[in-house]
């Protein structure tokens, strides 16, 4: 294959259509982009360099468990910035100036926010 690479003929297989179905995540993410507005001050630069602010914040340290958060993105380490009134709550409240307010956030690592926060949200007690 290396002595016709690059010959300029075109290649006989077209690229391969995709058989799967739309993805789930990207159909989960709309209807509650549409449902939720809120949850598009996620998506702003201000809420990068918020997210910024307070990882330098918390020195890159779980706020409720003291873990280092060295972890890269899903990892159960990696650092997710938590509203501790959540941005839910802030919005039916017409608060939702605090979406960005830096006392009301919190460094803490994937597996606290994913298990503990969460239940805590849904009524749970963790």
């Amino acid at each position: 294959m290396g002595k016709l690479a690059g010959r300029g003929l075109p290649s006989r297989l077209g690229a391969a259509k995709s058989r799967l179905p739309r993805s789930q995540p990207a159909q989960r993410d709309a209807v509650r982009d549409r449902d939720e507005p809120w949850r598009k001050n996620y998506k702003t630069a201000r809420w990068q360099r918020t997210v910024k602010a307070i990882r330098k914040r918390d020195q890159m340290t779980c706020q409720q468990t003291g873990e280092l958060l060295v972890g890269k993105y899903p990892a159960p380490n990696s650092p997710v910035v938590d509203h501790i009134i959540p941005a839910r709550d802030l919005w039916v409240r017409g608060e939702i100036d605090r979406f960005f307010d830096h006392s009301n956030l919190q460094l803490v690592s994937k597996a606290w926010h994913d298990r503990h926060k969460q239940s805590i949200e849904k009524g749970g007690t963790h």
